[in-house]
């Protein structure tokens, strides 16, 4: 494959180079990078028009209203989609032009961020949308397979200038001579030159360097489950974005109604990644955690892993039915309470039937509580017929059916009633349901047949901590109870019913002000052809409008519904989602539409799996399909070496992925005397390289994370310097990021710290994409730097 890269002219001039030969050599790259400056140029004069014209129409949008509810709505459609653009506009702003390709017909194609038309012809392209069928060669073509692809060109721009250019020459002998075993790698300049450089603490798209097998999988037809099986550093989260951003481009119709959801392993990860989406032109897909999942909830509780492990488990389904269960209660002693100036007997004889009624209904405990409440009522109202309607000497009844119906429907606004018949039927909050149940030791061991005392123990919740914190095991326990108690149906419909009637008093009310404060000689005074606010809208449009006004995006309204089914959902780390989270996560996907991310080997989560077919056979059984990701971007081949002796141990069968480079840096071994002293080693080798270009971590065990971070706070202040001090992180917080330089400290602790532990340093190892310290007073585990 013959490739030139081409830079400024300032460094492209090489010593001992014949200076007529150099001379003509610049004469063609500037008069090359003029031709692509003259297309930018006019790409970007078009950008400017669309904008402009966008910001024209949202202006005008915004000062114009509707007089009806239907006008109202479509104004705020047309000021979304405006704003969708501007915003769009603005994220393809960077690097909106990064490729050409030159098909051997005479074609030239000019690939960007997002698609562009000229102004005089719609028919005509000016960039061709990334995502665009046309647009695949620049991913696919090789020597070997060039795709009808004569040269591909990478342009490298900053700002609005053209910087540099780099072709490769697809289709000649030489070309196919000189490509490389497998002709996997395209773009191959611009992809090393982008893993060498340093990060920045947030996510880069990946789109000019999209490698073959990643483009299978972002552009995968695959309607149902896909799995993607990557080691560390094989691009697993770009590719999953990237995929994100192609299905809402080609099925937009379907996908901006019901939406995207993008599962994440933490918030420092959703926060890393949250910049791809809209550089790619994309802003309206939902970023969450299990943690978050849940309307109205954010875990704040890191949980003991023990507990998270036992929450985690499916037997937790048939512990929380039995939680729900035992608010189901029977009278063990009558209750008396007086109807109408008679005595009513509670008993069972009254609620057991009508427990049994309610439970055979098959509902939610919460919407089968009008079955319990109406044939408990049914018996009360024939107990307290018979009491005052068998007055004859025969002790026949005089009450007729309607007269007893009549009775029920009294009972039925009776307080005192209906309380003494909740206490046996309470109405149930997920949150009730949860707190009182993992903070008592006898509903525990109610409702854990089969469990041990320890792992009651385990469950138990601390007395101290507030009722409203919870973790991340416990939301998907919370999404459980919901759906056993129906929770958000019944119970919010009648909060919508109840804000809808306060609206429209609201809007009656302003009306009546207007109406009262009119002239009374408005026909004397005033053209009667005018009209007033009260002549062409009433109380319920206006209320109607007001709801209009607050109309939120799909995203937004999917997050605030727990039972939102959404078109498509993307799992990252999804080796860490526990058995009752995916129960969680299949009811928001009934579908079936998902790419799933992740590499069992990396499995830290005592919940976690290490088999896919484990976790998506309940749920699809085999009717999935799995693709493997085997070259590493990330990892330098150097340190790759000593994660490759951690994965012997974890995943024996599991071939390791091959890093695409060497970074000439091997792994520092840094022995230190003392546990002290390795704090205090690994806080000074953070700091110094800290100064440097690039972004450096500290990953420690969960038990020294916070003495780390407290030495590294005090250092970092004595240090004197304006850079922020390196992160400590924990293995838990580290998932799915990736820094220039990591120092990982104590690795035998990493491995003591949990039955999975290798699958801890296997992740902490692989973090670095330029350089890699081990700081340990400790032995190391499998002679690690050997």
């Amino acid at each position: 494959m013959k490739s030139a890269h081409r830079t400024d002219a300032q460094e492209r001039a090489e010593p001992g180079a014949d200076s007529e030969s150099t001379s003509d050599h610049q004469v063609r790259e500037d008069r090359e990078i003029s031709t692509e400056q003259q297309h930018l140029d006019v790409v970007y004069a078009r950008l400017d028009r669309m904008r402009a014209s966008a910001e024209r129409r949202l202006q005008q949008t915004l000062r114009e209203s509707g007089g009806t509810p239907q006008a109202r709505s479509e104004r705020e459609s047309y000021e979304r989609l405006y704003t969708d653009d501007l915003t769009k506009f603005d994220a393809a702003e960077h690097n909106l032009y990064f490729g050409r390709l030159d098909m051997g017909s005479g074609e030239t194609r000019a690939i960007g961020r997002i698609g562009i038309l000229d102004d005089d012809s719609d028919d005509t392209t000016l960039l061709l949308d990334w995502r665009a069928p046309l647009s695949r060669p620049f991913y696919l073509a090789t020597p070997a397979a060039p795709e009808e692809v004569r040269r591909r060109r990478h342009i490298r721009t900053r700002s609005r200038a053209v910087r540099g250019i780099s072709d490769e020459v697809l289709e000649s002998d030489s070309a196919v001579a000189d490509a490389p075993a497998g002709g996997d790698v395209v773009n191959e300049t611009a992809l090393i030159s982008a893993l060498n450089a340093a990060r920045t603490g947030e996510m880069t798209d990946i789109v000019e360097t999209i490698q073959r097998e990643q483009d299978l999988i972002i552009r995968s037809p695959h309607r149902g489950v896909m799995v993607v099986q990557g080691g560390p550093g094989t691009g697993k989260t770009a590719v999953a974005l990237h995929r994100a951003a192609y299905l809402l481009y080609t099925h937009r119709d379907v996908l901006a109604r019901s939406g995207v959801l993008i599962i994440g392993p933490n918030d420092d990860f959703l926060t890393y990644i949250g910049q791809v989406l809209p550089s790619l032109g994309e802003t309206g897909v939902l970023l969450s955690t299990i943690g978050n999942l849940y309307p109205g909830v954010r875990a704040s509780v890191v949980e003991p892993r023990l507990a998270a492990a036992l929450k985690g488990d499916l037997r937790m389904v048939d512990v929380l039915k039995r939680a729900v269960r035992e608010y189901q209660t029977v009278p063990r002693q009558p209750v008396t309470v007086t109807f109408d100036g008679y005595p009513l007997t509670i008993d069972k004889s009254v609620i057991q039937p009508a427990r049994g009624r309610a439970r055979s209904s098959r509902r939610p405990h919460n919407r089968a509580r009008s079955v319990f409440i109406r044939n408990a009522l049914d018996a009360l109202a024939e107990q307290h017929a018979r009491r005052i309607g068998s007055s004859t000497i025969d002790g026949s009844q005089l009450l007729s059916r309607g007269d007893i119906a009549d009775i029920r429907d009294e009972m039925r606004t009776d307080p005192d009633i209906l309380t003494a018949l909740g206490e046996f039927w309470p109405p149930l909050t997920p949150q009730k349901v949860i707190t009182e149940l993992f903070g008592s030791t006898a509903r525990l061991r109610k409702v854990t047949t089969g469990w041990t005392d320890d792992e009651r123990t385990a469950l138990l919740r601390d007395h101290h901590r507030p009722v409203a914190d919870v973790s991340a095991a416990d939301v998907p326990l919370l999404d459980e109870v919901a759906e056993l108690i129906g929770y958000d149906t019944d119970g919010e419909s009648e909060r919508d019913r109840v804000e809808w009637r306060h609206r429209l008093a609201e809007a009656q009310d302003a009306l009546d002000i207007l109406t009262g404060s009119a002239p009374q000689d408005l026909e004397d005074e005033l053209d009667p052809e005018i009209l007033m606010a009260y002549d062409v809208i009433d109380a319920e449009q206006l209320a109607s409008r007001q709801v209009q006004r607050e109309r939120l995006t799909t995203a937004e309204r999917a997050y605030g519904d727990r039972t939102w089914a959404f078109g498509h959902v993307i799992v990252d780390e999804a080796q860490e989602i526990s058995a009752m989270g995916w129960r969680m996560i299949m009811r928001r996907i009934p579908n079936r539409w998902m790419t799933i991310i992740g590499d069992t080997a990396q499995t830290s989560d005592p919940a976690g799996t290490t088999s896919w077919d484990a976790v998506l056979h309940p749920y699809v059984a085999d009717r999935w399909r799995r693709h493997d990701l085997t070259v590493n971007y990330r990892t330098p081949g150097e340190i790759m070496d000593s994660a490759t002796t951690v994965l012997a141990q974890i995943a024996p069968d599991q071939p390791a992925p091959t890093s695409i480079r060497r970074s000439g840096h091997p792994p520092q071994d840094i022995r230190t005397d003392s546990a002290d002293d390795t704090v205090t080693t690994a806080v000074r080798v953070a700091l110094e390289a800290g100064a440097g270009p690039g972004v450096v971590a500290v990953i420690v065990p969960d038990l020294l994370a916070d003495v780390v971070d407290a030495s590294m706070r005090t250092a970092s202040a004595e240090f004197g310097d304006d850079t922020p001090a390196p992160r400590v992180l924990t293995v838990g917080a580290v998932k799915g990021l990736e820094f220039d330089m990591t120092v990982v400290v104590e690795p035998a602790a990493l491995v003591a710290q949990s039955d999975r532990g290798l699958g801890d340093l296997y992740v902490a190892l692989t973090r670095a994409t330029q350089r890699l310290a081990v700081v340990h007073a400790e032995e190391l585990p499998l002679d690690l730097l050997s």
